[in-house]
């Protein structure tokens, strides 16, 4: 997964309370969730939308794309804009993309917690690359 997917899809089900740093009660509802997803992971979003946070404010696309998906965090549209924001803000930008880079791998299992990649194969003969998990329906007709 790309750099800029891996950091939206870690974002987005914190953006509602990032949004909102600073007001009481979001950080206290943000460290809920992130404890929803397990030690660390509230703080890792905190740090990681703290380094992001200014480059995406000086664009008004990628702000818009925030708050969509802040609104939804299950709009796949809103994340696939700030995707595309977020990977031309890090190619502009080398040192954010490394910064970001290296405090998601620092803590790589608080990322898998919240990053979930799902993979719909269909047809006949078809084969899945990387890990796969749960149970697999094998149907012939």
């Amino acid at each position: 997964m790309e750099l800029a997917a891996l950091v939206a899809s870690f974002l987005s089900p914190f953006l509602p309370h990032l949004l909102k740093l600073g007001q009481p009660a979001a950080e206290a509802a943000g460290k809920k969730l992130g404890e929803k997803f397990g030690e660390g992971t509230w703080n890792k979003a905190q740090d990681v939308w703290k380094k992001l946070s200014p480059k995406v404010n000086e664009k008004p696309l990628a702000q818009g794309a925030a708050e969509a998906l802040a609104e939804d965090t299950q709009d796949e549209d809103a994340r696939e804009v700030l995707t595309k924001q977020l990977d031309k803000v890090l190619a502009s930008d080398p040192e954010l993309a490394s910064a970001l880079q290296q405090l998601l791998t620092t803590d790589a299992e608080a990322v898998k917690k919240v990053v979930s990649v799902t993979q719909t194969v269909t047809g006949d003969k078809n084969i899945v690359i990387g890990e796969a998990s749960g149970s697999v329906n094998i149907r012939q007709n």
